[in-house]
């Protein structure tokens, strides 16, 4: 009896296109911009004066995946609870200011690991940038400069007519200029629009003229379906051609939802080790088995597992040995029953009801095989080694 040689599953691919070259900043320990993976952000949707809720959600947001997260402040009381949400938060925190000055000063004096500033709707921000830079650079605190279609300088609105993509970046770039004239460069931008043809102009442009890290983002993306394809759409277009440094995917959804798309889209671009995927066919009449409710079962039953595995659910004889074959585990069904492979030798053969048990069962036992943190629940499924002749 000799045991399958499980092997590694095969690293991301490479990058469609080489990362723009850009000045690094440290935000709050995460590297964004000069090279460092593209990180991904998420918004919380307490009231941030609610330390215990705002702590809790970041918490959620910690464990899907999420690497900063950014808090908002329109008020006193917001500004007042930043002290303890920067210190407890397990991830670094950036504080969203809108309209007061003041409250920029706040969330440095705070300690969160950066701050974004609206321009066009800060009052008088270019008479604060000074004040602004000698504190910031006293804390040590990026600045990120965020644009949004929605409230964009009126000066600019009259030049432009309205938010096109010259308008958002000549925005951006003039802000920047008067942050650098007070020797502060510890800058990141974002220029965002509803409308993804758009953003992505806006973002090509910047990238253009300057060395800034860029932070993505399709503002108010809509529900989690549209705001799904809006960025997949928008952010797969700039990755591709190494533009933009870390994420933000704006969904009418939990924030979770947000670090789950924002997660898969780097995933499929190779801008992140690959972890549970899951390939399945369309389905078609030649399947002669239910491929939905297969593929959604075993998703479920493989949701969490902490290793990189492409696991193929196949419905007919065409592509699924095939498809089956070139991932670390799949299922090739028909006839009402399943071939099961691993590592493109088949394993076993087993009756349609057991396919979804019994590549859970392959999944966790390769998991284990790999060195994988098991939660308890699935340690027990893991039984003898595989074996092969």
């Amino acid at each position: 009896m000799t045991a399958v040689n499980l092997g590694i599953p095969s690293a991301a691919p490479p990058p469609l296109a080489q990362r723009r070259p850009t000045r690094q900043l440290n935000v709050g320990g995460v590297l964004v911009g000069g090279g460092a993976p593209v990180s991904v952000q998420s918004m919380t949707t307490t009231r941030t004066s609610d330390i215990n809720a705002t702590l809790q959600q970041i918490a959620e947001l910690t464990a899907s995946g999420c690497q900063i997260v950014r808090v908002a402040v329109p008020t006193n009381d917001d500004a007042d609870a930043l002290p303890a949400i920067a210190k407890k938060s397990q991830i670094p925190v950036i504080a969203d200011i809108h309209f007061q000055p003041k409250y920029v000063f706040a969330a440095i004096d705070a300690g969160c690991a950066a701050v974004r500033v609206n321009p066009g709707n800060i009052k008088k921000f270019d008479d604060k940038v000074g004040e602004i830079a000698k504190a910031a650079t006293e804390a040590g605190t990026p600045i990120r400069i965020g644009v949004n279609a929605g409230s964009l300088d009126k000066r600019l609105l009259e030049k432009y007519g309205k938010p096109t993509a010259e308008a958002l970046v000549e925005s951006a770039l003039w802000e920047c200029s008067l942050f650098e004239e007070h020797g502060f460069g510890d800058i990141k931008i974002s220029v965002k629009h509803n409308d993804p043809v758009v953003m992505v102009r806006a973002y090509r442009l910047l990238s253009q003229q300057c060395d800034y890290p860029l932070h993505l983002g399709v503002t108010e993306a809509g529900p989690a379906f549209q705001g799904t394809i809006k960025s997949a759409a928008a952010f797969g277009a700039l990755l591709s051609e190494g533009i933009g440094d870390t994420i933000r995917v704006s969904l009418s959804a939990p924030p979770v939802e947000e670090i789950k798309v924002g997660t898969q889209i780097l995933e499929s671009l190779g801008l992140r080790e690959r972890g549970l995927e899951i390939v399945s066919c369309p389905s078609c009449g030649r399947a002669q088995v239910d491929v939905y409710k297969l593929a959604e079962e075993v998703t479920a039953g493989l949701e969490g597992l902490p290793v990189p595995l492409r696991v193929a659910v196949m419905g007919c004889v065409v592509n699924g040995p095939g498809e089956a074959r070139e991932a670390d585990l799949g299922v090739a069904s028909g006839n009402g029953k399943g071939q099961i492979f691993v590592k493109g030798e088949v394993i076993r053969t087993v009756p349609e009801s057991q396919i979804v048990e019994t590549l859970i069962e392959e999944a966790v036992r390769i998991a284990d095989q790999m060195g994988a943190d098991l939660p308890d629940e699935l340690k027990e499924l893991v039984g003898p080694t595989v074996t092969v002749h």
